[in-house]
């Protein structure tokens, strides 16, 4: 696929995943998230990508927002199918991947952009970052997930602050509410983000997907996280990369994962 809006690189088993539209401070667009779509499904079944961190171009913005003139004159079934789509295409795919996805946050991160950050495994924020869900002042609500990640991540009424006053807040306030895990000079964003994720890939990948899954299913309606705990602990049992880090251990050497 030819990519309009992205830039892509791989490099060390990362991709990088940068949106590329600086002019408009990397707002999403329908184009974008079909983009986003297609990058991160593909990698799934790329060998060459361990994991993915996703940021933006320039130093202004990570993502500040939606295109708001995409939807700006919507009806409630269109706002329905808008909200589904990118839901189900692009923020769920995010949030259940079992790839590893750090958001390196280079700047505001505002509506649909903060959705996209919260649907990442971990965040790392640029001290200049600014973060919120303005979208009251537009007579909306957070239609990606920022209602239900948000408060999951700092709790309910600091959720419901930052959704009922629209307010930005900053990387500091951001990391003391642990909206986001790290925070670090701008120079030091990606170093950052590749410094975790470069751990993460030294770990057994089948053991990371399933850790994934676990921790995802005791926050969805309807699982119950225990049981998918212990269903993904049994399954270790039977791969290669379970046998390879006991004797990794025993022999007082560091693991060579496979994946299998």
């Amino acid at each position: 696929m030819k990519y309009e809006n992205l830039l892509l690189e791989i490099k060390n088993r990362i991709l990088y995943i940068t949106i590329n539209r600086e002019s408009k401070l990397n707002a999403l667009n329908k184009a974008t998230l079909g983009e986003l779509h297609f990058a991160i499904t593909d990698s799934f079944n790329n060998s060459a990508v361990g994991g993915i961190i996703l940021t933006g171009a320039g130093l202004k913005a990570f993502v500040a927002g939606a295109d708001i003139s995409e939807f700006a004159s919507f009806n409630t079934d269109e706002g329905r199918n808008l909200a589904r789509e990118g839901q189900t295409k692009v923020f769920d795919v995010i949030h259940n991947s079992h790839k590893p996805v750090i958001a390196a946050i280079n700047g505001f991160a505002l509506g649909g952009g903060l959705e996209l950050a919260l649907s990442c495994h971990i965040r790392v924020a640029s001290e200049n970052a600014r973060l919120g869900l303005p979208e009251v002042t537009l007579g909306l609500i957070p239609g990606y997930g920022g209602t239900q990640r948000l408060t999951q991540l700092v709790g309910r009424a600091k959720a419901l602050e930052m959704i009922l006053t629209a307010d930005m807040i900053s990387a500091e306030e951001a990391l003391r509410s642990g909206l986001i895990n790290h925070m670090v000079a701008p120079e030091d964003l990606i170093a950052k983000a590749e410094e975790i994720m470069t751990k993460i890939l030294s770990r057994s990948p089948i053991a990371v997907g399933a850790a994934i899954r676990a921790v995802n299913a005791g926050l969805a309606e309807g699982q119950n996280g225990f049981e998918v705990e212990m269903d993904e602990f049994s399954n270790c049992f039977g791969t290669a990369d379970f046998h390879e880090g006991v004797r990794a251990f025993r022999e007082k050497r560091k693991p060579l994962f496979k994946g299998n």
